[in-house]
């Protein structure tokens, strides 16, 4: 019985962020149906994709009659789609937002990566690309070339999420009034506003507009990454001045020796006295000295290696290799489940048995 236990929710089968907040919908004890191709292989060539855990699916061509009154009828009955076409697509197949006239409390949430409209909604993209105009990605790497932070700020944080977020702030409010909405999720639009912190920064002059200049892209020696002896890494964020005096304790060096931390000119000087110190030691043999203290380090660990930290250990933080729903809640804690495919009579039967729609 996750929080969202009795909302349904239908997932027109897409990659990436889509499936993410669909993973994260059913994770937490929504009732998601994916609707699939008949016999779509996996871009990456998964044979299981760990986003797509949890919901059950159908095999429906939509670009059939039949198959799209099947898809009319799940939709007719759900809480909330989640769909991530291209602009124009669900309402030439008769399934846009307007379609669904029976079912007005509807949250018909739109995930894309440049939006419904503007002048690239209709061209194609991916993360990076998304990322490119918000002025993260600008801000992201070392001082001569940006770096892709993998996909998790783009289709993840700035993607799924918001739709995710969209969609339950539409849901609340369609249980105010009656009426659902469209949510209009562009990754472009979120990760714009994660820059939120970064660009007030910017606008009141305390944030260069570079990378590896500013407090909290690599370039302050308290906030950085060390090689240790073993070519592994230690991250180090002590940033406030009594975290900073722990560390610095910590490494075996004298505070009053060390040049001011609070003067830029000073970081690159700073960052070669614990460069060199770090240096001497492995990432493990540091992790001992400075872990559960408040030096604010920790090792940097693989993705092999972080299913086994203690930490994350203590915290169920992994179910085997796969992540744990998050977050935790206390009386309604999200769970992991089977996904089966099924056919629409028995996602409808399903629907009609297992909760009504709120």
């Amino acid at each position: 019985m996750g929080a969202l236990d009795g909302i349904r929710i239908v997932e027109i089968a897409g990659l990436g962020p889509t499936p993410f907040a669909a993973m994260w919908f059913a994770d937490h004890g929504a009732q998601v149906i994916r609707i699939t191709r008949p016999g779509a292989r996996h871009v990456l060539g998964l044979d299981r994709d760990v986003l797509d855990r949890g919901r059950d699916w159908v095999e429906l061509d939509l670009k059939s009659d039949a198959d799209r009154a099947n898809a009319r009828a799940l939709i007719g009955q759900a809480d909330g789609l989640i769909e991530g076409m291209r602009p124009g697509v669900m309402e030439r197949l008769g399934l846009g937002p307007k379609d669904f006239p029976e079912n007005p409390r509807l949250v018909y949430g739109r995930m894309t990566g440049w939006g419904q409209h503007g002048p690239l909604a209709h061209s194609a993209g991916h993360d990076l690309t998304y990322l490119a105009i918000t002025g993260a990605l600008h801000a992201i790497g070392p001082a001569d070339h940006p770096v892709p932070p993998l996909n998790l700020l783009g289709d993840f944080a700035g993607g799924s999420m918001y739709l995710v977020a969209g969609m339950l702030a539409a849901m609340l409010a369609a249980g105010r009034t009656g009426r659902g909405q469209v949510v209009d999720a562009a990754i472009s639009d979120g990760v714009a506003h994660l820059m939120a912190m970064i660009s007030g920064m910017r606008a009141a002059g305390v944030w260069a507009d570079a990378r590896a200049a500013n407090l909290l892209d690599g370039a302050a020696p308290y906030y950085t990454c060390y090689p240790c002896a073993d070519g592994r890494f230690l991250a180090v964020g002590a940033i406030e001045p009594q975290f900073w005096a722990d560390l610095v304790a910590r490494l075996g060096l004298d505070a009053g020796a060390l040049p001011d931390r609070m003067d830029p000119a000073n970081w690159p000087a700073l960052r070669g006295i614990l460069a060199t110190v770090i240096a001497t030691r492995s990432r493990d043999d540091w992790a001992a000295v400075l872990e559960g203290t408040d030096a604010c380090a920790a090792p940097v660990l693989s993705i092999d290696e972080a299913p086994h930290h203690p930490h994350n250990i203590a915290r169920a933080a992994f179910a085997g290799s796969e992540p744990a729903p998050a977050p935790r809640l206390s009386d309604t804690p999200g769970s992991l489940r089977e996904e089966r495919r099924i056919t629409v009579d028995q996602a409808l039967s399903r629907w009609g048995t297992e909760g009504a729609s709120r």
